[in-house]
């Protein structure tokens, strides 16, 4: 089984939301569910975030330490 990332998790839980609001007969049960789809996809759109600033972090990382290699590479010679 393929694990899903939070921001995967959060964006299901958030459909299963939606379609429970879109089956729901009562109206409170319906704005329960559409609050609780409104808190999942917001809880996805966090998750994204630190996803894309996980993925800048690292590649910053990866670049400083590219950049030390060469300018020790250059210092010894």
């Amino acid at each position: 089984m393929a694990h899903l990332s939070d921001r995967e998790t959060f964006a299901a839980r958030a459909a299963d939301a939606r379609a429970q609001a879109d089956a729901a007969t009562l109206e409170n049960v319906r704005e329960r569910c559409l609050r609780a789809e409104e808190a999942w996809t917001a809880m996805a759109e966090r998750a994204a975030h630190n996803e894309r600033m996980r993925a800048t972090l690292i590649a910053k990382k990866a670049a400083d330490a590219a950049e030390a290699a060469l300018l020790e590479t250059s210092d010894t010679q």
